[in-house]
């Protein structure tokens, strides 16, 4: 029997999103059912979940070099197969990326397979477009109103799935 491989990300959690978004998520985005909930990416995949006491110190101390900030989910937008909500500004989940991944080269944002990382919250992932497009035009009409929706960030969990789902292994908190 082949145990699933170990993986972790570092992301900010959003749950005043999760009224929003929850019954989208756990319909069409796959990362929902295996326990993840709403959250803009920080780096993924990052580490093994076991992660040696110097390595949690060093990124305690990396995120105690950024304040918490407020942001707003404003609108959706897309990606291929992907539709999201957008942070604004995208300035500091793009600056706790970069410095994460300075500090830990060898764990490239998503691989290193984009360019350039864009802040997101995911909604939905579906390979059928015009899917996709139904999911966009329902949740514009249901739920667009609400939008922008004010957040704040204060932290940044460590999410592993060293049981096949995923759990919060640990927070470290912005600012402390």
């Amino acid at each position: 029997m082949t145990m699933p491989a170990l993986e972790s990300a570092l992301v900010v959690l959003a749950p005043a999103t999760e009224p929003l978004v929850k019954s989208y998520r756990d319909q069409f985005d796959p990362s929902a059912a295996l326990g993840i909930p709403a959250h803009v990416t920080v780096l993924y995949p990052f580490h093994p979940p076991v992660l040696s006491p110097a390595a949690m110190a060093r990124l305690a101390a990396l995120f105690a070099e950024f304040a918490p900030f407020d942001y707003w989910v404003t609108e959706l937008r897309r990606f291929p197969g992907v539709l999201y909500l957008a942070p604004e500004p995208e300035a500091p989940f793009r600056a706790l990326t970069g410095r994460v991944a300075e500090a830990f080269p060898d764990f490239p944002p998503y691989g290193g397979k984009f360019a350039d990382i864009v802040p997101h919250l995911t909604l939905a992932q579906l390979e059928d477009a015009d899917q996709l497009e139904k999911v966009a035009e329902h949740f514009q009409a249901a739920c667009g109103w609400r939008l922008p929706l004010a957040l704040r960030a204060e932290a940044v969990a460590l999410l592993d799935n060293d049981h096949g789902d995923w759990r919060i292994g640990a927070t470290f908190r912005l600012g402390s």
